[in-house]
């Protein structure tokens, strides 16, 4: 191998290897001013719910992930407002993802199943970083199979990038040997309460049970406040 090839492999090496932390290191500036570890305490609402203590990181009051505009595989428009009394999780990906996007969209799949009648409040939104390979069909074939109800959203290369930029989510193309290419991307998830605030940030291999719990609580407190 050249100094070229190995340098160029080192790099990709490296960015894949970010790619699981990168909301930290890349892509989520000031987030240590609201929470860095897991299972850190919220720090009070404002409507007088007890405060909680998850698994995920608690990003309550960020000041991104305040909108999203987009369009699903059947062309219709969505936003953030229209999921209203349901938790939505947003998760950036690339249907052609080996592990990281399959695993954590499965994984939700898995937890809606486990809250029986309280899944039909949690929406699942995978929004594509490859619009270019994610047509709207493969887009549609690939969620429903996981879980009718999830949601695929995709735009033009500059309509994905402004989003992005809006949830402070890293994505990069990378070439591959064959010619062709993948996508090292933040790999972590949204979550959002059923006002449309913008709660959680899930990171990858949290795990169906602590994914769950969070969940819960976030349904227990809307029903308190409700």
């Amino acid at each position: 191998m050249s100094k070229t090839d190995s340098s160029r492999a080192s790099r990709r090496g490296f960015l894949r290897a970010a790619s699981v932390a990168s909301w930290a290191v890349l892509a989520l500036p000031g987030l240590a001013s609201v929470a860095w570890l897991s299972g850190c305490e919220q720090k009070g609402r404002p409507d007088g719910l007890p405060t909680l203590s998850f698994n995920s990181v608690d990003i309550t009051g960020a000041g991104y992930a305040r909108k999203l505009s987009l369009k699903d595989f059947d062309g219709r428009q969505r936003e953030l407002a229209e999921f209203k009394g349901r938790l939505v999780f947003v998760f950036f990906g690339f249907t052609q993802c080996p592990d990281v996007c399959p695993t954590t969209m499965a994984e939700l799949a898995e937890v809606r199943k486990r809250l029986g009648a309280d899944g039909d409040r949690v929406q699942g939104v995978f929004v594509s970083v490859d619009p270019e390979r994610d047509k709207p069909e493969v887009l549609k074939g690939y969620l429903q199979g996981m879980d009718p109800s999830f949601i695929g959203l995709t735009g033009t290369p500059e309509q994905i990038e402004a989003t992005a930029r809006e949830f402070k989510v890293f994505y990069q193309k990378v070439p591959t040997s064959e010619g062709n290419y993948t996508l090292d991307h933040t790999a972590g998830a949204y979550v959002f309460d059923t006002e449309g605030h913008v709660r959680l940030f899930v990171r990858y291999g949290l795990g169906v049970d602590k994914l769950e719990a969070d969940l819960k609580q976030l349904l227990a407190g809307s029903a308190r406040a409700g």
